[in-house]
């Protein structure tokens, strides 16, 4: 088996971006992290990474398109690759390709199709993300109304979860019982909260039943206020649920940012995109469930002039949350690898580099500008 020796990077090593460690790559996995002044043998090929940082490939929850495609017009495994390979060249290396509240019957084609997806090795696939419909009429966002419904326990019978990936529904907690939050988590749903209105203590009540993160935090939820905190303060109070938190510096004020991450701590925040087709193309406008939605300035929104997901990339994402913060770069590392691979129950092969883990990792410049990405060992994007 091939073994690459990446040398001379400056390398996220246990926390700490360390000078002139080399990365080992055999096949798809890290052999070993080596020191300056160990010895690498002559039949390793070396690629010299000239100083550039090397970071563990970037982890999005939350993926609606990209390439000019949005996974609910396209729940298939030839949409899924566009848009994969849109998200590659900004440092993804695993990614939830999401559906936006639909039909049941979108779906299980979009489930269908990712299952297929991870089966045929696609690049990245981690599972699949349903962001609705089991949704607050007055906090949907940019979701339609009309495909809005009631979780039951028949579709809790009758909705199964991947078994070759992880499966995350985002719902309202006001709208369910605690019971069938604890449902979903024992048949392996990983459970977030989102577009809701519910009270401090329906949220509470919600995580003592297996809720396990909220999504897009600050948006589309019930708001932190001075007698009722909402699900906002009981995201921010809880010590062990996850946020996910979209840094386009559209969604979310600065301030509002630093203030999740002092709560929060990198550990349990999660950078996310929310991208739309947008990303890794051309497109200044696109479709979304009948509604056309134009981008400008780099912000999405529908003829209403509701945020309609974003045109944001992970790398921007880092490179934001680092301004705004004032975080370091393994502290937004971890927001955007570590943090959600934990989430995921992935961290025993993905978000940190260490030998015996996956080859996935993203090498940036100075600018913190992508430079080349790889998934497994294998070369999925690399710059000019």
């Amino acid at each position: 088996m091939t073994s690459i020796a990446y040398t001379n990077g400056r390398v996220l090593n246990q926390g700490k971006v360390e000078d002139n460690l080399a990365i080992i790559v055999t096949g798809t996995q890290i052999e070993a992290v080596i020191e300056p002044g160990h010895a690498i043998a002559e039949d390793i090929k070396t690629i010299d990474l000239e100083g550039n940082y090397v970071l563990p490939g970037f982890i999005d929850t939350q993926v609606n398109g990209g390439g000019g495609v949005l996974f609910n017009d396209s729940p298939d495994v030839a949409g899924i690759r566009a848009m994969g390979e849109a998200h590659y060249q900004f440092g993804t290396t695993g990614f939830l390709p999401t559906l936006i509240s639909d039909e049941l019957d979108v779906i299980r084609q979009g489930v269908s199709a990712v299952k297929e997806a991870i089966n045929q090795g696609v690049p990245g696939v981690l599972g699949i993300h349903i962001e609705g419909p089991f949704l607050a009429h007055d906090r949907r966002g940019v979701h339609d109304a009309q495909k809005l419904q009631q979780l039951t326990h028949e579709i809790i019978n009758a909705l199964e979860p991947l078994r070759s990936g992880q499966t995350l529904l985002t719902l309202a907690p006001e709208t369910v019982s605690p019971d069938m939050i604890r449902s979903l988590t024992e048949k392996g749903f990983i459970v977030c909260g989102g577009h809701s209105n519910a009270r401090y203590e329906q949220v509470n009540a919600a995580i003592e039943n297996g809720l396990r993160g909220f999504t897009h935090l600050f948006n589309a939820m019930s708001q932190l206020t001075a007698r009722e905190p909402g699900m906002v303060g009981a995201a921010l109070e809880s010590k062990n649920t996850w946020c996910g938190i979209i840094a386009d510096n559209h969604h979310v004020s600065p301030v509002s940012l630093k203030l999740a991450y002092r709560c929060k701590g990198p550990e349990r925040l999660m950078l996310v995109t929310d991208a739309m087709p947008p990303v890794g193309s051309s497109q200044s406008e696109f479709s979304l469930l009948g509604k056309k939605v134009r981008v400008s300035d780099g912000v999405c929104r529908d003829p209403d002039g509701t945020l309609a997901g974003t045109a944001l990339d992970m790398a921007s994402a880092v490179r934001n949350i680092i301004e705004d913060t004032g975080c370091s770069i393994p502290e937004a590392s971890c927001m955007a690898s570590a943090s959600p691979a934990v989430f995921l129950g992935q961290q025993a092969d993905r978000g940190t580099i260490e030998a015996g883990k996956r080859a996935d990792l993203v090498i940036i410049n100075e600018k913190l500008e992508v430079l080349t990405t790889l998934i497994g060992g294998k070369v999925v994007f690399a710059g000019k």
